[in-house]
């Protein structure tokens, strides 16, 4: 049997006459269940895809309660996780997911920074990725209060949070961008990162105190709100500069923050990065158009975000897609440690951006003592021009 192109679109009955067996079996050859001579499953196939024939996937999702549909979600605002233009960390976050879950024939559903209301009770899904969640973070509350199955792709920090992660090295980044610093002479370093209870700030703080202990550093810790975004981080920074003038070196954790913090040095009088050296955690949109240019760290977010979908499809039972790739629990496994390079921040022949070689220590993240981490690839520093005195 035929369907003309430009005719109605071909049913189960078109495929089921065609094939001569019952709508039923071909239900059950292009669903995979039901007892099927695999034959007569591979013969039901090939007739359905020379009739053009697509199953209709809101029946199908009716059928078996699910939406085929996972979110992805957080409370960090755009003011420091994407920002005006919403490229940033967020959105590098959402496009790796969304193509990932993809080849599992499931959709993503971005929701904008979950605060309070409902967002996460209007929208059907079947789980959820968490970005970055704080300790009494409010996706996490809706999901569990909800009973969906969620993820995160950053180690929780509450307490009672037991979801499997993705662990984004909140630590080690620390350490690859304090290790920088001192190679390029920073004596007082300070540290600025966002008010609150998210991994990165928490890891970022122990990795930090335990660097100013070992190499006689006085610590000087800032925090500014995330929901300020550059301003924060400029007026942050500059109170900084006015309470501790002797700081040589700032490592400000929030790209936002980061850019705000040039603009105070630079109303204060003070050369970047001859006089003050700036580095920052992630290696986006703003820290490569900021002028200088920052010294930032690669965290191969594509990479980890698409091990968070692998996690959470995981504990969904869907199973891997065709091409998936790395699964979440072998993902970076192999990643040389500590692999150091430039990701192509500055201009060829520009000797002040560039990579160094360096190796990654170890800050002893909770996640992968507690075992249910899976560590992300390696971060790799990004060096450039905000940074570079040597």
């Amino acid at each position: 049997m035929t369907i003309s192109r430009g005719a109605r679109r071909p049913t189960i009955a078109d495929v089921a006459e065609a094939a001569s067996v019952s709508r039923t079996t071909v239900s059950h050859a292009l669903n995979g269940i039901g007892k099927v001579d695999p034959r007569t499953r591979e013969r039901i196939k090939k007739i359905a895809a020379d009739l053009g024939y697509r199953p209709n996937l809101r029946a199908q999702r009716l059928r078996r309660g699910e939406a085929r549909a996972i979110a992805l979600a957080s409370s960090m605002p755009f003011a420091v996780a994407g920002g005006p233009s919403r490229l940033g960390f967020y959105m590098e976050v959402a496009a790796a997911a969304a193509e990932r879950a993809l080849v599992h024939e499931y959709a993503l559903v971005l929701i904008p920074p979950v605060q309070s209301g409902s967002a996460l009770y209007t929208v059907d899904i079947d789980g959820a990725i968490v970005v970055e969640p704080a300790a009494d973070d409010a996706a996490v509350a809706q999901l569990r209060e909800r009973g969906l199955p969620y993820v995160t792709l950053g180690r929780p920090t509450a307490p009672d949070d037991d979801a499997p992660y993705v662990d984004l090295h909140g630590g080690r980044v620390v350490e690859l961008l304090l290790d920088h610093l001192r190679a390029q002479g920073a004596r007082r370093p300070a540290l600025v990162v966002g008010a609150g209870t998210r991994h990165s700030s928490v890891d970022a703080r122990a990795a930090y105190e335990r660097a100013a202990a070992a190499h006689g550093w006085t610590p000087v810790v800032a925090c500014a709100p995330e929901d300020g975004g550059e301003q924060a981080g400029y007026d942050r920074c500059a109170a900084l500069l006015t309470e501790h003038p002797g700081v040589d070196a700032l490592c400000v954790l929030v790209d936002a923050f980061a850019v705000g913090a040039v603009r105070a040095l630079r109303d204060a009088g003070r050369r970047v990065p001859d006089d003050v050296m700036v580095v920052t955690r992630y290696d986006g949109l703003r820290a490569r158009t900021c002028e200088p240019p920052l010294t930032a760290v690669d965290l191969r977010l594509d990479r980890a975000a698409a091990d968070a979908v692998e996690l959470l499809l995981g504990r969904l039972g869907a199973q891997p897609g065709a091409g998936a790739g790395e699964s979440a629990t072998g993902a970076g496994a192999g990643a040389g440690a500590g692999a150091v390079g430039d990701s192509g921040g500055g201009p060829v022949g520009d000797s002040r951006s560039g990579s160094v070689g360096g190796t990654v220590g170890r800050s002893g993240d909770d996640g992968e003592r507690a075992g249910r981490g899976v560590p992300a690839p390696e971060p790799r520093l990004v060096v450039r021009a905000s940074s570079l005195r040597r």
